[in-house]
């Protein structure tokens, strides 16, 4: 089996603040790392709602994509975590936003923190 692993990296979106990849592309596959509300320009985590949060997670993504010339029509996946599940219906119509035609397959669930106190992170797997 022949490695294909590429490291996908851009200054569009958040660093990565640990020791792991914004992405990996492996044949066709694309696998991003979990994204927060992470303002890329200021690398801070951007205040407010969960609809704002996840607004920027979803620009995150989308600018990781963008570095391989894909957009978001190519998520096949997406896993979602938030900190209160409660807020799942504004939460799903910022996501439809940007999902409104083929939407990806998508998981969500309900976790105790996320990193730097953040409302939501999402990941996704997409294919070139």
């Amino acid at each position: 089996m022949t490695n294909n692993k590429t490291i996908i990296t851009t200054k569009n979106a958040p660093d990565a603040i640990g020791p792991y990849s914004q992405a990996i592309k492996n044949g066709r596959l694309i696998f991003t790392a979990g994204q927060i509300a992470i303002d890329p320009k200021t690398g801070v985590l951007v205040p407010g709602n969960i609809e704002e949060q996840t607004h920027q997670v979803i620009r995150n993504i989308e600018a990781i994509l963008m570095a391989i010339d894909v957009d978001l029509e190519a998520v096949v996946k997406t896993t979602v975590f938030m900190t209160n599940f409660s807020n799942f219906t504004r939460m799903n119509k910022v996501y439809e936003q940007y999902f409104a035609n083929n939407p990806p397959a998508r998981s969500a669930l309900e976790v105790s923190a996320l990193p730097l106190s953040a409302q939501i992170e999402i990941e996704c797997i997409a294919m070139k």
